[in-house]
Parts: structure tokens; C-alpha cells; sequence
């Protein structure tokens, strides 16, 4: 599989491609409002997070036999879902495709979540503002 860069162009940065307003759930937040979430098939991650800071990447995995009414965040956690704005964009999508993550929460030096790197279905690029736009239009 090829990179998502296009070979002759330089290197890209992660904060290039991320998404940069997803959507968010707070600390209050429950594996049962979770489960509702994971309805959606493009809703891969919650994000948890609390006055700008990320807590939490809750995955499905995370809260298949969590009680209902645990705090998601408990569920959840952020070692090996989050990734630094500066990152190498091609190094970033190799460690996805190898790993079968498609979604990494983008947070700086003090877990202040700055966005979302969506791997796209196909695993050839990531989505973008407008596609996540586009879709909100065509539900609405």
C-alpha cells in the first residue's frame, strides 16, 4: 500500500490532515452514552475530555463488558491513541494501517486535544473538515 503523501511532495505534519472539531463527549459521559454513539459506523473513538483536556479515547472493545453506568472515561485510554501535532504524517499512517487504527486524538504537550486523524475506510487517506461537513449535510 502506498502513503497517503504524494511521493514527490514533502513531508506532511499529523496537524495537516487532522480534523480540527471533533466531536466531543465530557467527563460525565457513561459507557451506556457511548454504546449510543458506536451506532453511527463512522464513530470509531469517544473522545473524552474536560476543559480542553483529553482524558480518555474510549473504543468499542474498551466497554463491551463495562457496566452501563461506568464513567467512559474509566473505560478508556490514551496510550497508543493519541499522537503529537508534529508527527511524521507517513511514519503516523504506516503505525495506523500496521496496527488496524483508524482513529488517533491529536493533543499537544499538556493533553489539550487539538483534533482527530481519521484513516479513511480504504486506508488511503484521512478525513478531512469538508468530508465530515458533508456528511453532517447529507444526514441533515
Amino acid at each position: 500500500m502506498t502513503s497517503p503523501n504524494d511521493r514527490n511532495s514533502a513531508p506532511t505534519s499529523v496537524a495537516e490532515h487532522m480534523i480540527r472539531a471533533p466531536k466531543l463527549c465530557g467527563p460525565t459521559t457513561t459507557v451506556s452514552d457511548v454504546h449510543d454513539l458506536f451506532h453511527d459506523d463512522h464513530v470509531h473513538a469517544a473522545l473524552i475530555a474536560a476543559d480542553g483536556a483529553l482524558s480518555a479515547v474510549v473504543e468499542r472493545s474498551d466497554i463491551s463488558s463495562a457496566p452501563p453506568d461506568l464513567p467512559a472515561r474509566l473505560a478508556g485510554r490514551l496510550r497508543g491513541r493519541v499522537v503529537g501535532p508534529g508527527a511524521d504524517l507517513d511514519t503516523t499512517w504506516r503505525a495506523m494501517v500496521a496496527s488496524g487504527r483508524r482513529r488517533l486524538a491529536v493533543i499537544d504537550d499538556h493533553h489539550v486535544l487539538l483534533g482527530l486523524l481519521c484513516l479513511k475506510r480504504t486506508g488511503k487517506g484521512f478525513c478531512s473538515d469538508s468530508d465530515v461537513q458533508a456528511r453532517a449535510d447529507s444526514r441533515a
